[in-house]
């Protein structure tokens, strides 16, 4: 090979543009449509708000009447012995004398007061379901942020494997020149060793980075919840959004995050369950109404035939006036919670606003480090090529220019680096604003 390809050669290190292998390409809006549809903790989360849309009913809450329908047949065969004190009376002895009874009804009551409770405990009911819709929403938000940050990872990851396979396609040719040089005369034992040395790290190199490759695409096939192979590849090129602006962050963030929706949501909910407290200290007033049937047939006594039947109905009303002081204590306890949960909101605002500050400040650190790495890449690639010239006219040593060739590397590799921090502090900040999921 002339030394003009093998120039040609190390410059495509920075390039970058063919793959190696041809494999299946897996897309960003794939990977996150798969991941959507299959991952099991969303579908547990889904069917967490089935239970709770079915629980949010007016039945539920007391709204509704109760009826219930009764009947029963009962038999009795007995022996009576009757003694009357007047004699004018026959005393009696019936033996195996049969009574059969029937009854049968249809009752309702409807409680159409307790206090404003049923009220409350709808309102409650509403807003656990509303909190199992944002906790499924917030799942979705996780699961998509692990899938973008997952497929960046491995975009990057790629891209490192690439620049070793290009590093050991240079190392196999400078061991081809330094065993040309060697049998020329023109080169030493020496040099043909420290080609080989690098061959060998380079090869070590490549070999780790490919594990920790397989390793990044089992993780995110896993978030897929998808049994799909790692045999695939994904775009390498890491796109980064438009300047995030921190004010508009944070004020979205207090307003659409979904941790901060639940905690205003569970706030809500612990009024609710004091306004159903509340409701113990009224009374409850029920309306009844129904319709009975009673048959009794007795084979001895005075009446061998009897029967009853017709409509009921009436109006009741009661209060519990002591029950060892029970209702204070759940008063009590129902104001602590409202004021825990109001405590776990403020909290959260500070962490939601100090997690945004902490992971801006490295979007930002990311942002300015890929800018000074492209300048350092350039430099290096400048560098590489005035080496690559010395070394074809034999001013300096293969020694030096593994030295260029490693930095160019180096430079190549921490761009990779800031790249895919930038990407990771990006989707958390769209995390937090809740900006996530309208951006997908």
């Amino acid at each position: 090979m002339s030394m003009k390809n093998f120039c040609l050669i190390l410059l495509a290190v920075a390039g970058l543009t063919v793959p190696v292998h041809a494999q299946v390409i897996l897309e960003l809006e794939d990977a996150v449509k798969i991941g959507l549809e299959n991952n099991f903790s969303i579908q547990i989360l889904e069917n967490q708000v089935q239970i709770s849309e079915n629980n949010n009913s007016i039945g539920n809450a007391g709204f509704l009447p109760v009826i219930s329908a009764d009947g029963s047949i009962n038999e009795r065969v007995q022996d009576n012995i009757t003694v009357y004190g007047n004699p004018n009376i026959a005393d009696r002895n019936d033996q195996n004398a049969v009574t059969t009874v029937y009854d049968y009804g249809v009752n309702a009551t409807w409680r159409i007061f307790d206090g404003l409770t049923m009220f409350a405990t709808l309102d409650r009911l509403s807003n656990e379901m509303e909190v199992s819709e944002a906790q499924a929403q917030l799942q979705v938000e996780n699961v998509l942020a692990d899938i973008i940050t997952g497929y960046y990872e491995i975009a990057g990851q790629q891209k490192a494997a690439e620049v070793l396979e290009n590093t050991v396609e240079i190392s196999e040719e400078r061991i081809r020149i330094a065993e040309t040089k060697r049998d020329l005369g023109s080169g030493s034992e020496y040099e043909l060793l420290l080609a080989r040395a690098d061959y060998n790290t380079d090869r070590t190199a490549l070999i780790r980075t490919n594990t920790n490759l397989n390793q990044l695409k089992v993780i995110l096939t896993s978030v897929l919840g998808d049994s799909v192979s790692i045999d695939f590849s994904v775009q390498s090129e890491i796109k980064l959004a438009e300047r995030l602006s921190y004010t508009e962050l944070l004020n979205e963030s207090l307003e659409q995050n979904q941790e901060l929706k639940i905690a205003r949501i569970n706030e809500r909910i612990a009024k609710a369950e004091v306004r159903e407290v509340r409701g113990d200290w009224l009374p409850n007033v029920d309306v009844n109404a129904g319709y009975g049937y009673s048959k009794t047939e007795a084979s001895s006594g005075f009446s061998e035939f009897s029967e009853s039947k017709g409509w009921r109905y009436g109006v009741s009303a009661s209060i519990n006036l002591f029950d060892g002081f029970n209702k204070n204590r759940r008063m009590q306890n129902a104001q602590i919670r409202l004021k825990n949960q109001e405590l776990s909101k403020q909290d959260l605002r500070l962490q939601i606003t100090a997690q945004l500050s902490r992971v801006y400040a490295q979007y930002t650190d990311a942002l300015d480090l890929i800018d000074l790495e492209q300048e350092n890449l350039e430099i290096n690639k400048e560098t590489v090529s005035i080496a690559l010239e010395r070394f074809e006219l034999g001013t300096i040593n293969s020694i030096e220019l593994r030295e260029a060739q490693q930095s160019l590397l180096n430079a190549e590799n921490r761009l990779i680096e800031a790249e895919i921090a930038a990407k990771s502090a990006e989707t958390e900040l769209l995390r937090l604003s809740g900006r996530l999921l309208q951006k997908n």
